[in-house]
């Protein structure tokens, strides 16, 4: 699978994806994959505030827990509800149906920071 060039990525393999005023935040294809099969995912409520950097959830596999963090600081305006009943969304389609939470960003100015596509493919090697 490609890595989408319409969003920006972390180093810690986490996606961000704008649309208007709102960020869509997912897991890289890289991520996924190396969690395996992904067993469970808990993401903080709508509603809830946090800052840039601040884990926004966790997901869990067969191999290990993993804590989501967001590039970003704002609020929680909704989540992925389909991942409570089916998290292996996020195996299948890490970067359509398997996305976590969508933010309104208190800033928006540290999204031009984030790799592009291109950089976040190449420091994977």
């Amino acid at each position: 699978m490609t890595t989408p060039d319409d969003r920006r990525y972390t180093e810690s393999h986490e996606w961000l994806k704008p649309d208007g005023d709102t960020f869509t935040l997912g897991l890289t294809r890289h991520a996924v994959d190396e969690l395996t099969d992904i067993t469970y995912v808990e993401m903080k409520s709508p509603g809830e505030t946090f800052d840039a950097g601040d884990s926004v959830g966790e997901v869990e596999s067969v191999k290990a827990a993993s804590d989501v963090y967001s590039p970003l600081g704002g609020e929680i305006v909704e989540i992925n509800t389909k991942l409570a009943d089916d998290p292996s969304l996020l195996n299948s389609d890490p970067f359509g149906e398997g996305w976590l939470v969508r933010i309104k960003a208190a800033d928006t100015s540290g999204f031009d920071s984030l790799l592009d596509a291109s950089d976040y493919v190449s420091k994977q090697g």
